[in-house]
């Protein structure tokens, strides 16, 4: 409960423009220049301030071929203290796939075969988050945000069907590209309703660089092993099937804590620190 109230707060303190949603348009003022933790789509009417995805790809994709220091230094900064943490507790994508999976319906954990899946947000970290923007370029040496642009479904669900409903110039603009962003957003919603959050497990790459710290970052989750005596049972409780009580900092996990809430040996502990 602790957690979802945290969740709530966060989503709607980045998002309280509320002007934009009545006006159909977006802020544009300082704390835009400011990057969020989690995934917040810079166009959502309501958004304060910067996706790190969008504003890195904005930056890789520049005619000048910049570097942002700012964004790299800040996903080291958040990822090192946190890890995927911020998935967990801060991201308002996170929160609307796990509201979708409260939806009475069948339910299905991910087997093996397909665990292998994990690894395509990385891919789509390094092709549509960096390459694509960096080589796929225009006339004049301008490259897309490709990611934003063909995958992203927060884009969709924040940014492009409010300014629609609420513009009416942008639905006669209507196209392919919004059909299929649509397409992409229906698929993810019904999954998230039958699998625990699909889109942050295999999809996500801000997850995807977030994760790579989840086994160096301040923040971590340790084992005493004088009071484990490896019954399973956080595994059982993980809906990221992680063998939690063998890597409690696994890439995959998002610090629920439910691991932690379900030991009956208080053998889990959260902490902020070094010490193994």
């Amino acid at each position: 409960m602790k957690r979802k109230l945290v969740q709530i707060i966060t989503s709607i303190g980045i998002n309280s423009y509320f002007k934009g949603f009545f006006e159909g348009n977006i802020y544009k003022g300082n704390l835009k220049k400011i990057c969020v933790p989690g995934l917040n789509c810079y166009s959502c009417p309501g958004a304060l301030g910067s996706c790190p995805i969008g504003s890195l790809q904005a930056i890789i994709s520049d005619i000048k071929y910049k570097f942002s220091f700012y964004v790299v230094g800040f996903l080291m900064l958040i990822g090192g203290l946190l890890g995927r943490f911020i998935c967990g507790w801060l991201c308002p994508f996170g929160l609307i796939e796990e509201l979708l999976y409260k939806i009475p319906s069948p339910k299905f954990r991910v087997s093996k075969r397909f665990e292998k899946l994990k690894y395509l947000k990385y891919v789509i970290l390094i092709v549509f988050v960096i390459l694509l923007p960096m080589f796929w370029v225009n006339d004049i040496g301008m490259g897309s945000p490709t990611f934003c642009k063909y995958i992203c479904p927060v884009g969709t669900i924040e940014g492009g069907i409010p300014l629609v409903i609420l513009n009416e110039s942008l639905r006669l603009a209507i196209g392919f590209l919004f059909v299929w962003k649509i397409t992409l957003l229906i698929i993810i919603i019904i999954l998230s309703i039958v699998i625990f959050r699909p889109f942050c497990r295999f999809i996500c790459p801000l997850g995807a660089i977030y994760s790579l710290f989840n086994p160096i970052s301040v923040y971590k989750l340790n084992i005493d092993l004088d009071k484990c005596t490896q019954c399973g049972i956080c595994s059982q409780k993980c809906k990221l099937d992680i063998e939690v009580y063998k890597n409690p900092n696994s890439l995959e996990c998002i610090r629920c804590g439910e691991c932690i809430d379900s030991c009956p040996h208080n053998a889990i502990k959260s902490q902020f620190g070094f010490k193994e």
